[in-house]
């Protein structure tokens, strides 16, 4: 019995190449030698394109001064780096209408509702006079001129600037009692109603474009507390 022994060749993959392609047997010192040729690397084309960015790649950082993450403004849209806001009047920022400013304030003054009160003490003592309202009525905002902006928007504004608390109209009440001394050889007089914020200021018309039309100057008296004017005469 013949026994064969079988060796184990290993060869290199450039060997393995040379095997292949023989059509019969071959040995190692058989296989011609390997040239090794330099090549250059390809010239860069500055046309090709870069791939896009693949999930986990951290973008290229910002120049100094500058975001990443362009900002966006009030209309929605991304600002434009290095750009200034224009100096013409936004189209979109206003809602035309009739808007009110305020100028100046003064004091409170009284607008009498129903007839006049009065009582004369004439004896030699101090006596009390009693003056109950008799009148119900609506006291609303005056002007010394007709106003075209909405009561509401006036009240508003005034309030805003002045820091006061202001009413578009006020009813008064029947039955409201006020009580006082009347010196000797005095009449004491009361008249109810409603004491009004006297205030100057301008209406004027908005443009859709933010632009504004004439001022018209007025005086205003605003609702502002129901309650009794006394006063006295000798």
């Amino acid at each position: 019995m013949y026994r064969t022994r079988v060796k184990t060749l290993l060869i290199t993959p450039a060997l393995a190449i040379a095997v292949l392609g023989t059509t019969g047997p071959a040995f190692a010192d058989e296989l011609p030698p390997v040239e090794t040729v330099e090549t250059a690397p390809p010239a860069e084309d500055p046309g090709v394109l870069e791939p896009a960015p693949q999930a986990g790649d951290t973008a290229e950082p910002a120049p100094a001064g500058e975001s990443a993450t362009p900002e966006i403004s009030d209309d929605g849209l991304p600002t434009i780096p290095g750009s200034k806001p224009s100096d013409l009047p936004d189209a979109r920022a206003c809602e035309p209408g009739w808007s009110w400013e305020s100028t100046q304030k003064f004091k409170d003054y009284h607008a009498g509702v129903g007839l006049e009160m009065a009582n004369t003490n004439r004896t030699s003592r101090t006596g009390r006079t009693e003056f109950v309202s008799e009148t119900s009525a609506e006291v609303g905002i005056g002007f010394s001129a007709k106003y075209k902006v909405k009561a509401s928007v006036l009240i508003a504004e005034i309030e805003a600037e002045y820091g006061v608390n202001l009413s578009v109209s006020v009813t008064t009440k029947i039955g409201n009692k006020y009580t006082t001394d009347t010196p000797p050889g005095y009449t004491t007089h009361g008249k109810y109603g409603v004491y009004r914020l006297k205030s100057n200021g301008y209406d004027q018309w908005i443009n859709a474009n933010c632009t504004r039309g004439v001022k018209h100057n007025k005086t205003v008296y605003s609702p502002h507390r129901v309650g009794w004017y006394i006063w006295e005469t000798h």
